[in-house]
């Protein structure tokens, strides 16, 4: 089993920036892919920023541009800058040992809450 912690979250204004991190502990070894989704107040969660394994990183086109996925070890970050007020929401990070992190399996933790002020 793996644990995913995010940390990061809070209030900004727009056009300010955040740095999110996911650190994640247990059978860490097996892990092949990671994500970042977010999930705003009655809307579905969305893919963000992945890295799928063995290759490079994917962007939804809204933050295309304005957010950085990476990953160190056994964490991985989301980047954010020139924030807009239709970021807010929880982002959510996933991590899976098969090729790409889908909703519905792999290991997901518990949401960081960003809000943008307009």
């Amino acid at each position: 089993q793996v644990q995913l912690v995010e940390s990061g979250g809070g209030l900004v204004q727009a056009g300010g920036s955040l740095r999110l991190s996911c650190v994640a502990s247990g059978t860490i070894f097996s892990i092949k892919s990671m994500a970042w989704y977010r999930q705003a107040p009655g809307k579905q969660r969305e893919l963000v920023a992945e890295i799928p394994s063995g290759r490079s990183a994917n962007y939804a086109d809204s933050v295309k541009g304005r957010f950085t996925i990476t990953s160190a070890k056994n964490t991985a970050y989301l980047q954010m800058t020139s924030l807009k007020p239709e970021d807010t929401a929880t982002y959510y990070c996933g991590m899976d040992h098969r090729v790409r992190v889908q909703i519905g399996r792999g290991f997901w933790g518990q949401g960081t809450r960003v809000t943008v002020s307009s």
